[in-house]
């Protein structure tokens, strides 16, 4: 068994998985959805993408849900061509992270090109800060797109969940993966880093399925149970991004509404418990694993 799985109590072999619904703040419609998913589940928790238009919106909806498991999906990126958002703070702070539209740039790459660490830093801070001011009970950081995981930013994104005593999304890293995304050369790091965390108390994933909204319409049970059935023994970070489907999502993000609606009825009903239980797979929350990086266990 993995530290992680005896730390929270996992039979021998069993399998876990926190449902994670990201990208909340992101508009109207993913907000209604992922707090319908939330307030029925099977998802357990999900983040809150603060520099959105939509994220005031989220953080009164939490509000209204004392015990509701969110964290900060710490955002660099905005991929959208008409509708986006810029940084948290002001663009003279950190003009690196501001692309020709005055957005927040487009893809990682461009990310990567332009972005001075120095003002990642203070960016990422501030978008943890703007959650905590708002009232929302931050319970861990993950990240959108996976720019913070850029070699070059990964360790600001450690650093974050040490200042705010916060678990971050840290799957224990695979070098099979880490090659496939262009970041082999990085192996070492990467792994130094995350035994670093571990060292301090830090949960580290058994695994992780990233592999929402990658689906055809009328595909989306058969593709969600194969999710499932494809978790790793211990615990896993299984992601999805419910949201209300109609006209606004449809706008907001075209080419992913449908997904992101189905999303919302799977890991917010009856066909997404029935699926988990089916698998034998257990949900978690974020929660719990703060509790225990907070209390040393």
């Amino acid at each position: 068994m993995t530290q992680l799985a005896q730390r929270l109590g996992l039979a021998p072999g069993g399998r876990a998985a926190i449902v994670h619904v990201d990208d909340i703040g992101l508009c109207h419609a993913a907000n209604r959805g992922a707090f319908a998913a939330l307030d029925s589940g099977p998802a357990t928790c999900g983040s809150l993408m603060t520099p959105c238009p939509w994220f005031r919106q989220a953080a009164g909806m939490a509000r209204e849900r004392p015990g509701v498991d969110l964290g900060v999906h710490l955002t660099l990126n905005c991929e959208w061509d008409d509708y986006g958002w810029g940084p948290v703070l002001d663009r003279s702070q950190v003009p690196s992270l501001v692309d020709e539209r005055g957005w927040l740039p487009k893809t990682v790459a461009e990310l990567a090109a332009r972005a001075k660490p120095a003002e990642v830093a203070l960016e990422l801070r501030a978008q943890v800060q703007r959650a905590l001011q708002a009232g929302v009970d931050v319970t861990h950081l993950d990240s959108h797109m996976g720019s913070a995981f850029l070699p070059q930013l990964l360790p600001i994104y450690a650093d974050l969940g040490r200042e705010f005593r916060v678990p971050v999304f840290a799957p224990r890293p695979d070098l099979a993966a880490l090659e496939a995304a262009g970041l082999g050369e990085s192996a070492g790091m990467v792994r130094e880093i995350l035994d670093g965390l571990e060292a301090d108390g830090f949960p580290i994933l058994d695994g992780f399925d990233a592999n929402s909204l990658g689906f055809a319409e009328g595909a989306g049970a058969e593709h969600n149970r194969a999710r499932i059935a494809g978790l790793p023994p211990g615990v896993s970070y299984l992601i999805c991004h419910a949201a209300e489907g109609g006209p606004e999502l449809s706008a907001a993000v075209p080419g992913s509404a449908h997904q992101r609606d189905f999303e919302r009825r799977f890991y917010g009903g009856a066909e997404g418990r029935r699926a988990l239980q089916e698998a034998g797979v257990e949900t978690v929350g974020m929660r719990p694993l703060r509790e225990l990086l907070r209390a040393g266990r």
